[in-house]
Order: structure tokens, then sequence, then C-alpha cells
């Protein structure tokens, strides 16, 4: 299942808010050596309750919007 989403960092709390078609999630981490990613992927996954290996980045790597692949839902 592929999703759109916004990312917000350097955010108070790590949390999920969904929309009509754009799922917009805020992290604690700043936008650097790939940490907001990384958190991104944990915060989805705890989310969805599901492993974090289940969930990938498909584009976006570097933008605050992305299409991210879930691979169990």
């Amino acid at each position: 299942m592929l999703l759109n989403v916004k990312v917000i960092p350097n955010a108070s709390k790590s949390r999920v808010c969904e929309e009509k078609d754009l799922i917009k999630v805020y992290v604690k981490s700043p936008p650097v050596d790939g940490k907001a990613n990384k958190e991104l992927i944990e915060v989805l996954a705890e989310h969805f309750s599901i492993k974090k290996d289940q969930i990938s980045i498909i584009h976006g790597e570097k933008s605050r919007t992305k299409v991210i692949n879930v691979a169990k839902l």
C-alpha cells in the first residue's frame, strides 16, 4: 500500500495525523543525516502496529513530502 506522507521535523512530540488523502507525521528529530526519516519509519511502524522493515520510503528521501510503501496492512 502506498501512502502520501508529509513530515514535520523538530516537533515537540512525535505523532501521526491522518487527513483525507495525506498523512502528516510529526517527528522530534531534525532533518539531518537521515534522522527524521529513521524516526518517521519508527513512528509509522508503531502507528500501524507492524515491524519497521515493512515500511520503506519510495520517493522523497530528502523532501518533506514522501511516498511510503507499507508492506502489510
